[in-house]
């Protein structure tokens, strides 16, 4: 088994997608489930697969995100360069962080129009891609 991909419902898909355009996902497609209802599939552009789902459900009314989701985690390059760049696209990513000490990961969080959290991750050089037994155990 694997995971494929994330959805979050949104309260209102054109400043949603606004928003994950400037964070660098592209729009795949769209499927139609009626009555207003539609899925919009996002992916970066470096990825094969979808990766993000936007349920837009107008009829549900706006988004609670509530207390039970924590955050979506996004592996970026160069923590540096994606803040200034999301800074210049409007968008608030916080300042820097190093949750793991001067050797660890480099981290800065924003939210998106529904408050769903992002947290924008620099894994160290060398660090493998993701969260490691390594690294908790």
């Amino acid at each position: 088994m694997k995971t494929l991909h994330v959805a979050f419902r949104v309260s209102d898909l054109v400043t949603s997608l606004e928003f994950y355009t400037a964070l660098g996902y592209v729009e795949v497609g769209r499927v139609d489930i009626g009555g207003g209802t539609t899925l919009t599939m996002l992916k970066f552009p470096g990825e094969a697969v979808v990766t993000l789902e936007l349920a837009y459900r107008p009829a549900d009314g706006v988004v609670d995100v509530g207390s039970g989701f924590s955050h979506l985690v996004v592996q970026v390059d160069s923590l540096a360069s994606i803040i200034r760049e999301l800074s210049q696209s409007g968008l608030t990513p916080a300042p820097p962080e190093r949750p793991g000490g001067p050797d660890g990961p480099q981290t800065s969080w924003l939210k998106d129009p529904d408050g769903y959290r992002i947290e924008l991750v620099e894994w160290p050089p060398s660090h493998p891609d993701g969260i490691t037994a390594t690294d908790v155990g």
